[in-house]
């Protein structure tokens, strides 16, 4: 196997000096004549050199890499989210990891370790169970995806998950809906129940009791969501709407009552939240809770750009991004 071509030799090359060459390569032009930086970057063309970033990463403590981390990959929330990072951040010249936790706290930390052994630059996350002393032994810039609420002392960005759930409620509302049912997903943070806080706050604010049987914690899956569904449709009176916490889940919701032989929306109204590509294409079309998911990532990727170029206030900011219900073919009146 041919070896790579070093900085030594493009200079014997070019017949200059390696010192030189760095120079070119780091874009000192001001300091380097025309005719000698053109014999350069010929000798770089023809030889195929690459700079080392390792090397000068060792040099600068910079190493143009932010980690990006996820509960899961498999969720098509998260694809819109990661590109709004990676578009702004490659405008400024970083590259971004991807990292995929599936929701093990045990792999969550382990990618922990790895980005501190080599030298990431920063990281944005959705974290599941790490502690804030965890990201602080870091000891670079981090920003977190969704509430921040067990993060305050970091810039945070998510979705006004709150409001969007209360746009659902009331829209099941004022269809005539008294009986809805939650799918709430689990947390991983037991710290945070948006979903079951914000049905608890409609039911007080319409005077609709609360039934447990309708308020199911499952996993964020199709599979969960359709056997929370089957739940939900063998109880001696069914739930006349369900709201599920993501269009995974209320994808398998459909599912279920379809093969029950239930008609939706006829029979049972169903909502989801995310607004997923898929949300769209289902028979009938999902209405759903939309969340800004490329702005999300773009709006992370700004804020760890501040805390990178020592732009950003000490205060640690927090930001929701406004959720919209939209309307399709799975809600109707009863």
């Amino acid at each position: 196997m041919a070896r790579r071509p070093t900085i030594i030799d493009v200079a014997r090359l070019a017949r200059v000096s390696k010192a030189t060459v760095a120079r070119v390569v780091n874009g000192q032009h001001d300091i380097v004549r025309d005719a000698t930086r053109e014999r350069v970057e010929q000798a770089i063309e023809q030889l195929g050199y690459e700079r080392n970033a390792v090397a000068s990463s060792l040099r600068t403590d910079q190493t143009f890499v932010i980690a990006l981390s996820i509960p899961d990959i498999s969720n098509p929330f998260w694809p819109d989210v990661t590109r709004g990072v990676q578009d702004t951040l490659e405008e400024n010249d970083y590259a971004v990891v991807t990292l995929n936790t599936d929701w093990k706290v045990e792999r969550e930390r382990n990618y922990l370790k790895m980005i501190r052994r080599n030298r990431f630059d920063g990281l944005i996350i959705n974290p599941n169970r790490v502690s804030t002393n965890e990201l602080a032994d870091l000891k670079i810039p981090v920003v977190i995806l969704g509430s921040g609420e067990a993060y305050p002392d970091y810039d945070s960005v998510g979705s006004a998950t709150e409001q969007g759930a209360q746009d659902a409620f009331k829209h099941l509302y004022e269809l005539g809906h008294r009986r809805i049912g939650l799918i709430t997903g689990q947390s991983a943070r037991k710290k945070v129940q948006t979903r079951r806080d914000s049905y608890l706050k409609f039911l007080l604010m319409n005077q609709i009791p609360l039934d447990e049987t309708l308020i199911i914690e499952s996993e964020f899956s199709r599979e969960a969501g359709y056997e929370a569904m089957r739940q939900f449709l063998t109880l001696a009176v069914p739930p006349s709407a369900v709201v599920a916490a993501n269009d995974i889940l209320a994808i398998g919701v459909l599912k279920a009552a379809q093969e029950m032989h239930y008609r939706v929306p006829e029979d049972i109204s169903i909502i989801g939240i995310d607004d997923i590509y898929a949300a769209a294409t289902t028979s009938p079309a999902l209405t759903t809770v939309a969340k800004l998911k490329y702005e999300t990532g773009v709006q992370a990727a700004k804020f760890l750009l501040e805390r990178l170029t020592s732009q950003a206030p000490q205060a640690a900011r927090h930001i929701q991004l406004p959720c919209t219900l939209v309307v399709r073919g799975s809600t109707t009146s009863v």
